[in-house]
């Protein structure tokens, strides 16, 4: 089974896309901050991490160019869910390696859900 490292703050979102993600046979696990993330990323090895872009501590930003300059982990999948989805946002999410950049309000759980069975 594929291990998905979901990192979001909003426990309403986390309980929607953990059973999702869990009902279309994944591993789920969830941290709730950036620190938390890296912390867990070198301990787990996820196949994927799914991650918001506004979190407590460090945002996803940080994370995600604290995972691609980290060679141990610069092939990891990332995919970005957020509400952020400004043009300018987007860009830079892909520029600094995420695979895909999702908005959240643009997509529903499932169809997250099946982009990323895509992606893997």
């Amino acid at each position: 089974m594929k291990k998905i490292l979901l990192v979001e703050d909003d426990p309403f979102l986390i309980e929607i896309y953990t059973t999702k993600f869990k009902q279309a046979g994944f591993i789920v696990d969830v941290v709730e901050n950036g620190e938390q993330c890296l912390k867990r990323v070198s301990e787990d090895k996820p196949d994927v991490l799914i991650l918001d872009i506004v979190l407590p501590d460090m945002d996803g930003w940080g994370v995600l160019k604290e995972i691609k300059k980290n060679s141990q982990f610069k092939d990891m999948k990332v995919i970005i869910l957020s509400n952020l989805g400004e043009k300018g946002e987007i860009e830079k999410g892909i520029n600094l390696g995420a695979v895909r950049y999702f908005v959240k309000a643009h997509y529903a759980p499932s169809e997250i859900v099946e982009e990323v069975k895509k992606i893997l």
